[in-house]
């Protein structure tokens, strides 16, 4: 695919400066919301309010998706949906400063570059599947619930990691 970069390129931030700024990023969350970081509740509501105007029955009438849209639940009022947004462009901002904007697939030596997304894409389902069975994602209920010293987060961040490794080496070994 097309890459688009800066001429220079500087180097990430070192991980004990990223992880010192991320975890004074969810103190101040948590000071100024009263909520830790999440994200996965962002797109599953956009997805009930989605699901009612495509079909209202069948999404009223569901148990989980139903208390989403009762009221008329508007997504651009909550505070999930800013941070969702502001984490995208802030991302990008940093990526194009830092002069690492690219856009590419990046993949096994074997898959091709339809097959990478495919793959991407189902497992970023997957995942996103998986963090509402857990009752939250990574920065949810990894980051906020350890940050809080909730079990269920260290359960949840080991078993994300192993599941990761397991994933990634039997994915290695299918298409490498």
């Amino acid at each position: 695919m097309n890459e688009i970069s800066t001429p220079t390129e500087r180097p990430p931030w070192p991980p004990l400066l990223a992880g010192i700024s991320l975890g004074l990023v969810l103190l101040l969350t948590f000071l100024l919301t009263g909520h830790g970081l999440g994200a996965t509740g962002f797109t599953t509501a956009l997805s009930a309010v989605i699901g009612q105007k495509v079909a209202p029955a069948a999404i009223e009438a569901n148990a989980y998706l139903g208390g989403m849209v009762e009221a008329g639940y508007n997504p651009l009022s909550s505070w999930i949906t800013w941070q969702v947004v502001g984490v995208a462009i802030g991302a990008l901002i940093a990526a194009i400063v830092s002069g690492s904007f690219r856009v590419q697939v990046d993949g096994a030596r074997r898959a091709s570059t339809l097959g990478r997304v495919l793959l991407a894409v189902t497992g970023g389902i997957a995942s996103g599947f998986g963090a509402r069975l857990a009752a939250g994602c990574t920065s949810g209920m990894g980051l906020s619930g350890s940050a809080t010293l909730a079990v269920a987060g260290f359960v949840f961040l080991g078993g994300f990691f192993v599941m990761g490794i397991i994933a990634s080496l039997l994915i290695k070994r299918v298409w490498q």
